[in-house]
């Protein structure tokens, strides 16, 4: 597996090997002990998410605060997105910093979103799978977001913004200085 660090501390680009033939290809997504590894501690997954979207769809900045934080081990399994992590640990060198990472289900990467992260995405094909592990269960008092405007944070979603399709509960999201971090 091919492991690349990315400028923000504890988040990591992962690509798997893939051993491909005439009958299509095999890879392996996920080996706890080579994982553990890679990113220097043990981690332990408790729940996978699964979500499909269509083209536009914006989800996110999202994250999970205490003792609920969540880390994630994202990709994509149909499709093709935009992945974006925001540092929001009010401790670390690159707070308010952020990654954009593209994830489709043929370059098979994967991001490691450590805890004290804002994740989000927007789906860039027609329509896609998007997977998740996290390590901690889903918490809804412990939910909190940042607004996928943010003019601090200033991300560049690739689609032009009268193109993104945004839910209720994103539009309504705080900004990076007003957030519940």
């Amino acid at each position: 597996m091919r492991v690349t660090k990315t400028e923000l501390e504890g988040c990591f680009i992962l690509e798997p090997k893939v051993f491909e033939d005439d009958r299509g290809y095999f890879m392996e997504s996920y080996n706890s002990e080579m994982f553990n590894d890679i990113i220097g501690r043990k981690v332990t997954f408790v729940q996978d998410n699964q979500a499909f979207s269509t083209i536009g769809v914006a989800r996110g900045l999202h994250y999970q605060i205490g003792e609920y934080a969540q880390a994630k081990l994202v990709r994509v399994l149909q499709g093709k997105v935009l992945d974006v992590a925001v540092d929001v640990r009010k401790d670390s060198v690159t707070f308010g910093k952020h990654i954009a990472v593209e994830l489709s289900a043929e370059n098979k990467k994967q991001l490691f979103v450590p805890r004290g992260f804002a994740h989000g995405y927007v789906v860039l094909s027609k329509t896609a799978e998007f997977y998740y592990k996290c390590d901690n269960l889903y918490n809804k008092n412990a939910e909190g977001g940042i607004i996928y405007n943010d003019k601090t944070l200033n991300i560049d979603w690739i689609l032009p913004h009268d193109d993104l399709i945004i839910s209720e509960k994103d539009l309504v999201l705080p900004s990076l200085e007003n957030a519940s971090l």
